[in-house]
């Protein structure tokens, strides 16, 4: 493959060592780099607020510190007593939507009367007197009201379905009984044209 010369009659080859080497060094350095470039962020990934340089992919986001976390970065979170307690979910782009944009506090607290998210300082501001309740007592309770109107829903298109089905056999019957009322039509005729 280097000099390019040709052979009559071909030579008996031996294997090149030092390509062979090569290649197969290059193949594994390829395989961890692909590895590696799978953990990284992408466009459409959330990143990791920790990470230098290049970031690698946010696999929780913490609501207590309010910063997304890849694999390594999140490990004090399981190892740390005073941070074990953290809320921890899924990657989020979001985060600082939990935020109140006048306080710097997290929102935890749902006003009703105004319907929208607010912090513990909002309550004693703008917001006294509102009736307010826990932002995820609110969340599980128009989970709940969400659950029921789905089910209300799929019972009225099951409702609906059966009257379909009905409706389908109530038109096979007519059919049928059409077909019928022409059959013994055109037999009354034979037999009057007959006569």
């Amino acid at each position: 493959p280097q000099c390019r010369k040709e052979f009559i009659p071909r030579p008996g080859l031996e294997k090149n060592f030092m390509l062979a080497e090569l290649v197969e060094d290059l193949k594994k350095t390829g395989l961890q780099a692909a590895a590696a470039d799978h953990c990284y962020a992408g466009p459409e990934d959330v990143a990791c607020d920790v990470c230098t340089g290049r970031k690698m992919k946010a696999v929780k986001s913490c609501l207590v510190c309010f910063v997304s976390y890849c694999k390594n970065h999140l490990q004090p979170h399981y190892d740390v007593p005073g941070l074990k307690k953290h809320k921890l979910v899924n990657p989020s782009k979001n985060l600082q939507d939990n935020i109140c944009s006048r306080h710097d506090e997290v929102m935890k607290i749902f006003c009703r009367t105004d319907q929208q998210c607010i912090c513990y300082l909002c309550t004693m501001d703008e917001h006294k007197g509102h009736e307010t309740v826990p932002a995820a007592a609110e969340r599980a309770e128009k989970q709940k009201k969400l659950q029921e109107s789905r089910q209300q829903i799929h019972q009225r298109i099951q409702d609906q379905e059966k009257d379909v089905k009905l409706l389908q056999q109530e038109v096979e019957a007519i059919n049928v009984s059409a077909d019928k009322a022409v059959e013994d039509s055109e037999k009354i005729f034979t037999e009057l044209i007959r006569l």
